[in-house]
């Protein structure tokens, strides 16, 4: 289904050249063809193109005409060197180019051309729940999140392990990004099950039978694949000294429970209130992403008080409740007195708004519709 997105990369193109990166089946394809149709596309996953380019890879150059303003090139990551031809066309022709990749892994190693500032960096996000409409449905959003083709499945479980499969294979073993591909399984099963928590490398080691060192090459290498974000931590606080020790979320709530192995969702459960606070998450991070924003952070005082997320002039605390309470309040009161952000939200499933002592207790729909407002 073609669903119009917030991320509007032609606007973008009309400036500058551009490199837009994103999981794999986040849609940049469809976002390509609704935004950028009949512009020039090479895919380099096509076999027979790529061993051309290979060999020659001035052939994009060849085909310019007169009449080329953009030339778009899919999956960018599998020919880094073809950003020197890139950079030619750039500057000698004129030409825009959109970059797509599903990792950024290849382009980030030394000697690498990344086009030196001419062109702007992306990263598409999977739906939200504007660009959904009437079509989302918080509970199967919950349960099987937000990747466009596992949303409208009629079997998302099934290819959402299909999807962490083809993962393992086309971006892992393909890549040769580790040398054992079993024991990066193992650990990302101990990852989805440590997701949304503050990291212990010691402990996530000792769980996936590799070392320390091997563990945090692991999460750069899913930070690389766009398959997590770190979420740091908010240390400028005075009153309470915070903890810095990052979390790290799955970049889809359906994915990462796929990974733990778990099924059904009643509210009321712990299980329900981690997902919805990850799917709260994906939305912000989406928002900050698309906006040029810097990443969202947590924030966590030593004596244990703590705010789920903190961005330009917000603290939101997210629970899955329909009355909040005093003692729910506690964490962004604690933050409230070191007076650093003019919002300070919680957002829950009460049915109307309503402040507390400076706080806005604020349904989630209001929230996000505040937010992309």
């Amino acid at each position: 289904m073609d669903i119009a997105r917030y991320l509007n990369i032609a606007e973008i193109l009309e400036r500058k050249s551009c490199f837009l990166f994103g999981p794999r089946q986040t849609g940049k394809s469809t976002l390509i063809r609704l935004q950028l149709d009949g512009y020039p596309v090479y895919n380099l996953l096509d076999q027979s193109l790529f061993l051309r380019l290979s060999r020659n890879p001035g052939l994009i150059r060849q085909g310019l005409t007169p009449a080329t303003s953009l030339v778009i090139i899919d999956e960018i990551q599998l020919m880094p060197a073809l950003l020197n031809e890139v950079q030619i066309m750039i500057e000698q022709h004129g030409v825009r180019f959109l970059l797509t990749g599903s990792s950024a892994r290849s382009l980030r190693r030394k000697g690498v051309n990344l086009l030196g500032g001419r062109a702007r960096s992306r990263n598409l996000h999977p739906l939200v729940a504007g660009e959904l409409g009437e079509l989302f449905d918080l509970n199967r959003v919950l349960e099987y999140g937000l990747i466009p083709s596992i949303y409208f499945s009629d079997s998302p479980g099934e290819d959402l392990t299909a999807y962490a499969g083809d993962y393992l294979k086309q971006e892992i073993a393909a890549e040769a990004a580790v040398r054992n591909v079993g024991a990066f399984s193992r650990f990302l099963e101990v990852a989805a099950l440590a997701h949304g928590e503050m990291i212990n490398f010691s402990n996530m080691a000792n769980d996936s039978q590799v070392p320390t060192s091997t563990v945090r090459e692991y999460y750069q290498i899913l930070k690389d694949t766009f398959l997590a974000h770190e979420v740091p931590a908010y240390t400028e606080t005075r009153k309470r000294k915070a903890i810095s020790t990052s979390k790290y979320y799955l970049f889809d709530i359906g994915l990462a429970r796929n990974l733990q192995q778990r099924q059904g969702l009643a509210p009321g459960t712990s299980e329900y209130g981690s997902a919805f606070e990850t799917y709260i998450y994906q939305e912000i991070k989406a928002y900050c992403d698309y906006h040029v924003l810097p990443t969202p952070r947590y924030w966590r005082s030593k004596s244990q008080f703590e705010v789920d997320f903190v961005f330009e002039d917000f603290a939101v605390e997210v629970k899955a409740k329909q009355n909040i309470g005093p003692g729910d309040l506690k964490g962004l009161k604690a933050f409230q007195e070191e007076r650093l952000m003019r919002h300070n939200i919680m957002v829950c499933m009460e049915p109307m708004p309503r402040r507390v002592d400076g706080i806005d207790i604020m349904p989630w729909q209001q929230f996000l519709e505040m937010l992309w407002a």
